[in-house]
């Protein structure tokens, strides 16, 4: 097992919490949560079905980034977080490193295939076909790299909601290896009505708030956004002018094949992915301070990441919450702003509170934080778990 150091050079994330990492840290600080009534979004569950919109206008995004407004949302909102994650990072010479790009997301340039036939099915001679060109997921990824000069390498992953945790160790891998120096990762998704439809239809979305890990709680809300990290080699590190955050020191994927949309109820795909990953840190369970979850507040993925976390910890639980409290479930790119979370909590010495929260599941008593609260934290356990029981678990370490 390759055991070369991977570390986190530079974050960047943008969620309905804050349109950069320090507004994101600052909501948590208040407690301030970014779900609300649909803005942006032209659905019929406008009122009716709350969810967690990045407060930003595809023109304001598109102002900020310098990028053309009629790019695919899901890009104007990647290359918003993989901007600032570059310029947070600080490389001087990116031009002589081999540099990838590996990004995440599920739902591509859906949003403008949906405007396409807004205007096709009333008459078919209308509609913009270049609005269904960039439909698919990888158009996505090389729209954002041309825009961020990296050519050495592009990829997309799109494992359901543990896509961008995926692009993250995926990028730790090459590094590893020596195919790549520096690498981008993380993911980003935006909105769509045929997401809002489909995850109505599977009737799994809250008209309330969501309230992960709560015995009451009646689903997830949606939401979207952008999280990415720039990973380096330990050579690379070495000539920044800042020190690190931290080191991606664990990780491991695992599949429980049980359900298209279902955790095992044993969890037992959760239960493989964090083993693998403490396996992988070289950590045991007592040395993990935070657990950032999965959890979504759905009947289904509370239960089974709980049970899970009750076989690797025992009675002995870190601090853990759910910081989809705050800004929905992202999907393909909650395992990259979760990440950007997890290693500001270490560098910021935090832990982030579960809003919402009142009772415990019955039979796990599981009681996440519901504080923001000042602590060291030297290893935090970062959950994303997807449909067709994709298992993914981060292990960030301080250094």
């Amino acid at each position: 097992m390759n055991k070369a150091p991977v570390y986190i050079a530079g974050v960047g994330a943008v969620t309905a919490i804050g349109n950069n990492v320090a507004e994101c840290m600052a909501a948590f600080a208040k407690g301030e949560a970014g779900m609300a009534d649909i803005r942006y979004l032209e659905t019929a569950h406008k009122n009716v079905i709350p969810v967690a919109e990045v407060k930003l206008s595809n023109e304001e995004l598109a102002v900020q980034t310098g990028a053309p407004a009629n790019l695919t949302r899901t890009a104007l909102l990647s290359l918003k977080a993989a901007q600032e994650a570059l310029a947070d990072a600080g490389i001087a010479n990116r031009g002589e490193l081999r540099t990838g790009f590996i990004s995440a997301n599920t739902v591509g340039g859906m949003d403008k295939t949906e405007q396409f036939y807004n205007a096709f099915m009333p008459d078919h001679q209308k509609g913009r076909l270049a609005n269904v060109v960039n439909h698919e997921c990888g158009a996505v990824s090389y729209a954002v790299a041309n825009a961020l000069g990296i050519e050495d390498y592009i990829t997309t992953i799109n494992t359901a909601c543990s896509s961008s945790a995926n692009a993250i160790f995926l990028a730790a891998r090459m590094i590893r290896q020596g195919m790549l120096d520096v690498a981008v990762a993380g993911g980003t998704d935006a909105l769509t009505r045929f997401t809002l439809n489909g995850f109505n239809t599977l009737m799994i979305l809250d008209r309330q708030y969501c309230k992960p890990f709560d015995d009451h709680r009646n689903g997830l809300n949606l939401g979207e956004g952008a999280g990415y990290m720039v990973l380096v080699s330990e050579r690379v590190a070495q000539t920044l002018s800042k020190p690190v955050y931290a080191q991606l020191s664990g990780y491991a994927n695992a599949n429980d094949a049980y359900h298209q949309t279902a955790s095992s109820p044993d969890g037992n795909g959760s239960y493989m992915a964090m083993t693998g990953a403490l396996q992988r840190a070289g950590l045991q369970p007592a040395d993990i301070s935070y657990i950032n979850l999965h959890g979504t507040g759905t009947q289904n993925n509370d239960q089974a990441e709980g049970t899970a976390i009750r076989r690797v910890f025992g009675d002995m639980l870190p601090k853990l919450s759910s910081t989809k409290s705050f800004t929905g479930h992202t999907l393909g790119a909650c395992g990259g702003v979760e990440a950007v979370f997890s290693v500001m909590a270490i560098r910021n010495s935090v832990i982030y509170p579960n809003l919402r929260f009142n009772d415990p599941i019955e039979g796990l008593d599981i009681v996440p934080e519901t504080s923001f609260q000042h602590q060291p934290v030297a290893h935090v356990l970062s959950n994303s778990f997807g449909f067709g029981g994709n298992c993914s678990s981060l292990i960030f370490s301080k250094i």
